[in-house]
């Protein structure tokens, strides 16, 4: 029968089996993780469908249906068809009002935005779309802006056109631009330039973009949020960001996009060629969260490797029972992190559950190796581990180099340990020949 306590080499497959065993609750935790970060997102999307979603601005495009004529059994007949023409100066103004709301421990950024358009749409020349002037339905042109999400629409909308106000009306005649909005039908005559200018009060969540519509367009955004994130197709040709807020200027050419200021049918790529900002919170705790479970078997195999060398190097014998309650221990951590960053913030959470954790196997190690030396560098190994750990996650850019450099020093000194140390002998059997590890019971 083996004897576990006298052969070294038996221990070995068997502490190396338990740090494999250990992977499977590694991953449960994982699922844990994403289990509450949906649970989060539930709770993000359920607050934006009641205020307002994340709210993408397009417009305004001036549309004219026109009769398109085809052939049906040598008939010629025809069907309503729609040109899409946009402006050639769009101007947009707005500030954004953010405001953290909570629903039970989660928080979700909402915010009211108000945005001042102005601009101007050039002479029509109808010409341009090979189509017939004649097929022209003038008396049925529509003015139209995109708002993504209609509930967010916090006051009546009124357009100012050519000098005259028109009260906006929800929905959009046709689909080929747009897919939501308002719309507007003022009168249109071709060569004629129109001026436009609207405001709009839009509560939404989470961030604001806009389509570069305009032959040249010009946003202007300012709010008090101190950490935002300048997204989409184009980024600000001026920004400042502080802890007072920020304030992002875009200017862009229709040169920068792949359409045309005026086509027919449909042209899904205007909406599709948007940017903006969205509004950061200052730390998502599931992610780092998640990054930190990663690390799960490198901790293991780091600690499980300390407390070998210790056997090795030393006298005495540590149970493979111990190893798995020590596995635990180490596993318990990203618990503890888990669901102490869901209410402080996640380097406080860090700091108690790794100190936890480490003044845990810490007692526990003196208890089991009754040696104040070997457990001091129980001590400091943990210490350097959950250290490099906390360096890696605020590195992030770094994270992949610092950890292979890290490990690269680990292994280094595993090596250099363990260099005389003659591995047959030990795997083996307890008996060894003179000037080789010896391992008192």
């Amino acid at each position: 029968m083996i004897n576990l306590k006298k052969s070294l080499g038996i221990r070995l497959f068997v502490i190396a089996f338990l740090a494999l065993a250990l992977l499977i609750p590694s991953v449960l935790i994982q699922e844990l993780i994403s289990e509450r970060e949906n649970r989060r997102n539930s709770v993000v999307d359920e607050i934006s469908q009641k205020w307002g979603k994340k709210q993408t601005v397009v417009g305004p495009v001036l549309s004219i249906p026109y009769k398109h004529y085809f052939s049906v059994d040598d008939k010629v007949e025809h069907t309503i068809r729609y040109a899409h023409f946009l402006p050639e100066k769009l101007n947009i103004k707005g500030s954004i009002v953010p405001e953290v709301r909570y629903r039970g421990i989660y928080k979700v950024i909402v915010y009211n935005g108000k945005l001042m358009f102005s601009g101007n749409f050039h002479s029509l020349d109808l010409s341009v779309l090979n189509i017939s002037p004649e097929d022209y339905l003038l008396d049925e042109a529509f003015i139209s802006v995109g708002i993504s999400d209609m509930t967010g629409i916090k006051d009546f909308i009124s357009i100012n056109w050519d000098g005259q106000d028109y009260p906006a009306n929800p929905g959009i005649e046709t689909n080929d631009v747009l897919q939501s909005g308002i719309s507007i039908a003022p009168v249109i005559a071709a060569n004629k330039e129109y001026r436009f200018a609207f405001d709009l009060n839009l509560n939404g969540s989470g961030g604001m973009l806009f389509s570069p519509v305009g032959k040249q367009t010009v946003v202007e955004l300012n709010s008090e949020w101190a950490n935002p994130s300048f997204t989409g197709n184009f980024l600000p040709v001026e920004r400042e960001v502080n802890s007072s807020g920020f304030r992002a200027n875009w200017e862009i050419l229709h040169l920068n996009r792949n359409f045309s200021q005026q086509w027919t049918g449909p042209n899904q790529e205007v909406s599709g060629t948007a940017f903006g900002v969205d509004l950061l919170l200052p730390v998502d705790g599931y992610q780092k969260t998640m990054r930190t479970a990663k690390y799960a078997i490198m901790f293991i195999a780091l600690t499980f490797m300390t407390f070998f060398m210790i056997e090795l190097l030393g006298k005495k014998v540590i149970h493979p029972v111990q190893y798995l309650l020590i596995g635990f221990a180490l596993l318990l951590f990203y618990t503890l992190l888990l669901s102490i960053s869901e209410y402080l913030s996640f380097n406080l959470a860090y700091v108690i559950a790794a100190s936890s954790i480490i003044a845990l196997i810490t007692v526990y190690s003196f208890r089991v190796l009754s040696d104040m030396r070997k457990t001091g560098i129980i001590l400091g190994v943990l210490i350097l581990l959950y250290g490099f750990l906390y360096i890696l996650l605020q590195l992030q850019d770094y994270a992949l180099l610092m950890g292979s450099i890290g490990l690269f020093i680990v292994l280094s000194l595993v090596m250099y340990l363990t260099r005389e140390i003659d591995w047959f002998e030990i795997l083996d059997g307890p008996k060894r020949a003179s000037g080789n590890v010896q391992i008192e019971n």
